[in-house]
């Protein structure tokens, strides 16, 4: 498995644990009160920190035990341009919805987790469309 395609897997990884284990911490503590009264903002900080952590010393691992981490082709360079503009299209999508829920008043509860799932999606969508183009090769669009 090229570095490239090892460094996607832990991208996507990342972004998935993290936003579960933020669900998790903002659900638990909405057992007792609304949802929108959660302390949310120290979970959501750290678990975009904690994500972001865990990738560069993850890809510091895959990178010391790789020999190929030098050697980015034609290939991975158009798989990943295109993975990322699949991906970006959830960072719009995000970003919309949570204009049109600060446009409509919507509390900030609601508009932070917006942008944060778009992140997220943006992030596991887009390695997996990478990754699906490392398995089956470069769609041709």
């Amino acid at each position: 498995m090229p570095y490239e395609e090892k460094r996607t897997w832990i991208l996507g990884a990342a972004a998935v644990v993290s936003y579960a284990i933020y669900l998790i911490v903002v659900l638990a503590r909405a057992r007792h009160s609304a949802l929108t009264e959660v302390a949310y903002v120290a979970p959501l900080l750290w678990a975009v920190g904690g994500s972001i952590l865990a990738s560069v010393l993850a890809s510091i691992a895959v990178s010391i035990g790789s020999r190929d981490r030098d050697r980015r082709d034609q290939r991975d360079r158009e798989i990943d341009r295109r993975g990322t503009h699949v991906g970006n299209a959830f960072v719009v999508l995000g970003a919309v919805a949570a204009l049109i829920l600060a446009l409509a008043d919507g509390d900030r509860f609601w508009i932070a987790n917006v942008i944060y799932l778009g992140f997220t999606l943006s992030a596991v969508v887009g390695s997996a469309a990478k990754l699906v183009a490392y398995r089956h090769g470069v769609w041709p669009w």
